[in-house]
C-alpha cells in the first residue's frame, strides 16, 4: 500500500499541499499533484496512479469532462472533490467514470481513509485472484503456473525451464531465505553437489529477466552466507 502512486488535482495550492502533506504522515511515498487538466492527463500517462482524487472545478477543463479523458489511460479509483451536492451532480460524475466522491469542505483524514479502504480491497481481491488462477504477481513482473509463462513490464519473456522452475520455487517460497542445497535439492531432484555454479549461475539468468539493474538486484537478493530469497512487500 505504502508504494501506491496517488495524484491530487486541483487548482487549489493549499488544498493539493494540506493532503498530500497528510499522506505523507500516513506514509503514502508516491504522491503526485497537478493543478490543472493537462497536468494531470500527462501525469496519468507517466505514472500509473493507482488512485486519483480529483477537482470538478479546474481552469482549463471541468473535472467531469477530465474524468472522461483519463479513463482513456487508467482504471485507477477516481474520487471527486466537490462543492456541488445535488442528485443531478453526484450521477453526472458516477456517469464519467468516478467511482467516489467527497464534499467541500472535507477532513482530509477521510480523504485518506478512503484511500487506504480502497488500496485494501484491491490488494484483497488481487491476492484471491493470484491465489484461484496461479498467477504470482510482483511490481515489475507475474508469472503464470498454469500458462508457464514470464511477463516483464508488460512483455512476455522466454524463459528456459531449468529458469522457469527455479523463479516458480522461489514464488512459491516469497520473502524465505532459501539455502543453494534446498534449491538445488527442488529444482534438480537430486542432492546438492560441491560445485555450486549450476545455482549461482541460474540466479543471474533470472536476474536478466525480472530485474530492472541485474547486477543491483531488487527482487531477488542474495542474503550473504545464507542463500538468495525473492522479495515481495506484502503491502504493494
Amino acid at each position: 500500500m505504502k508504494n501506491s502512486k496517488i495524484l491530487l488535482v486541483d487548482d487549489e495550492i493549499a488544498i493539493l499541499q494540506m493532503v498530500e502533506m497528510v499522506l505523507n504522515k500516513e506514509h503514502f511515498q508516491h504522491v503526485y499533484t497537478a493543478k490543472n487538466a493537462q497536468e494531470a492527463i500527462h501525469l496519468t500517462k507517466e505514472i500509473t496512479p493507482d488512485f486519483i482524487v480529483l477537482d470538478v472545478m479546474l481552469p482549463d477543463m471541468n473535472g467531469f469532462d477530465l474524468c472522461m479523458k483519463l479513463r482513456e489511460y487508467t482504471e485507477a479509483h477516481i474520487l471527486f472533490l466537490t462543492a456541488k451536492v445535488t442528485d443531478f451532480d453526484i450521477l453526472t460524475g458516477f456517469e464519467k467514470g468516478a467511482d467516489d466522491y467527497v464534499t467541500k469542505p472535507f477532513n482530509p483524514l477521510e480523504i485518506v481513509a478512503r484511500i487506504k479502504a480502497h488500496l485494501k480491497r484491491r490488494n484483497q481481491l488481487q491476492l484471491k485472484e493470484t491465489s484461484h488462477k496461479k498467477l504470482h504477481v510482483f511490481n515489475d513482473f507475474s508469472l503464470d503456473e498454469d500458462a508457464g509463462e514470464l511477463v516483464v513490464q508488460g512483455k512476455q519473456i522466454n524463459c528456459p525451464a531449468q529458469v522457469y522452475l527455479l523463479l516458480l520455487y522461489f514464488c512459491k517460497n516469497v520473502n524465505r531465505i532459501l539455502t543453494k542445497e534446498q534449491l538445488f535439492e527442488a529444482v534438480w531432484g537430486y542432492d546438492y553437489m560441491a560445485d555450486d555454479n549450476t545455482v549461482m549461475v541460474h540466479i543471474r539468468r533470472i536476474r536478466e529477466r525480472i530485474e530492472p539493474n541485474p547486477s543491483s538486484p531488487v527482487h531477488l537478493i542474495t542474503v550473504r552466507g545464507l542463500g538468495y530469497k525473492l522479495v515481495k512487500d506484502t503491502n504493494v
